[in-house]
């Protein structure tokens, strides 16, 4: 009776667990500074006191047997949830900090619950695009020849370069190539945080992912080889260990990491089929390159929000006439609801979507 209770309880923690990734993504995507009431009064109505009852009722049932690791595992997963909830229902004096810190909070979470996803099938939705998910049996087999680690890893920081995440996805082979996208953290951000905001599409359509660290608070745009050299020695790694189709190799970045895309990609074009600058910014660094013509046939694609609080969006629309004034092979979305935030629907129903159209590099 004990063993069906606890299944029980984990079958009906699940839709709700899934309702409150779903909603804290939207709200983080759509995240308004001057309407936060409105956002947390969002989340509040999805949490209630889901983590407070589920926390004591993990804690007074115990687990079969064969349970009890992925009962640890998910007892951790809730309370990192529950943090990331609290962080931002209750914010400290200074709400950006506190959205920092319930961001981290939540990826901790979510790292916890990918781990286990096997055990949530419900849950395990969320990271699948939906019209993946008739093949998620496929797409969640191991090869037996892939010899290599898969899903989600993280690697420190060596003398060549800082620290990593790497999503591969469970299905993978040497026997073919894999298209792979570096995505780039805003300021302040993390690699080990971004990266969620792609594992959904590389997961359903098989890509790589590598989402580095900047090697300090935020990327080196004023010494844009610091970076470059970092990122580089990351992907030489990867590609050392892993079938890379380095015919397909794209590029793209969040706000400081949009503005970084710009300066990695012309500064090596040739490793790029595409980049993608999100939020980001026309730093003056970009001013030489330009004039030479340097990365003139690269692929770019522009995406911005109207209501962009941080880079005004009148500076990003005169830096994209200007690229195409010079002759640069640059496409410009504008969203006109959009702000200043996280990407998740931006990478797979925009982004992702421009980097397929693209074919391979110097096809």
């Amino acid at each position: 009776m004990a063993d069906e209770q606890y299944t029980q309880l984990i079958h009906a923690a699940e839709e709700k667990l899934l309702r409150f990734l779903q909603t804290f993504e939207s709200i983080q995507e759509h995240i308004h500074f001057g309407k936060i009431d409105d956002s947390q009064a969002r989340l509040q109505d999805v949490v209630g006191d889901l983590f407070a009852t589920l926390s004591a009722q993990l804690a007074q049932l115990s687990p079969p047997e064969s349970l009890s690791e992925f009962h640890s595992t998910f007892t951790a997963a809730i309370m990192h949830c529950s943090n990331a909830s609290e962080a931002f229902l209750k914010p400290g004096k200074d709400f950006s900090v506190s959205f920092l810190n319930s961001r981290w909070a939540l990826c901790r979470g979510m790292n916890l619950l990918y781990g286990i996803r096997a055990h949530l099938p419900t849950v395990q939705q969320y990271w699948f695009l939906p019209e993946a998910l008739p093949n998620r049996e496929a797409l969640e087999t191991a090869s037996p020849d892939a010899e290599v680690p898969v899903g989600m890893l993280h690697n420190k920081r060596t003398d060549a370069h800082a620290d990593y995440s790497l999503y591969v996805p469970e299905n993978y082979t040497p026997q073919k190539k894999w298209p792979l996208i570096i995505c780039l953290h805003g300021g302040y951000g993390r690699g080990d945080d971004y990266i969620w905001s792609w594992v959904r599409p590389a997961k359903s359509k098989g890509y790589l992912l590598l989402s580095p660290k900047s090697t300090d608070v935020t990327w080196s745009v004023l010494q844009p080889p610091l970076d470059v050299g970092s990122i580089t020695a990351m992907f030489e790694e990867v590609c050392e260990t892993y079938a890379v189709d380095t015919s397909r190799v794209y590029l793209s970045g969040l706000s400081d990491g949009g503005t970084f895309t710009y300066l990695f990609g012309l500064t090596c074009p040739d490793m790029f089929a595409g980049i993608a600058p999100i939020a980001g910014d026309f730093h003056p660094m970009m001013d030489a390159m330009l004039r030479q013509k340097q990365g003139k046939e690269l692929p770019i694609y522009i995406v911005h929000g109207a209501h962009d609080f941080i880079f005004k969006v009148e500076s990003i629309r005169q830096g994209h006439e200007l690229l195409s004034h010079i002759g640069y092979n640059a496409t410009y979305k504008e969203l006109p609801d959009w702000g200043h935030a996280y990407t998740s629907s931006i990478n797979e129903e925009l982004v992702l979507p421009w980097f397929e159209g693209l074919g391979v590099k110097n096809s």
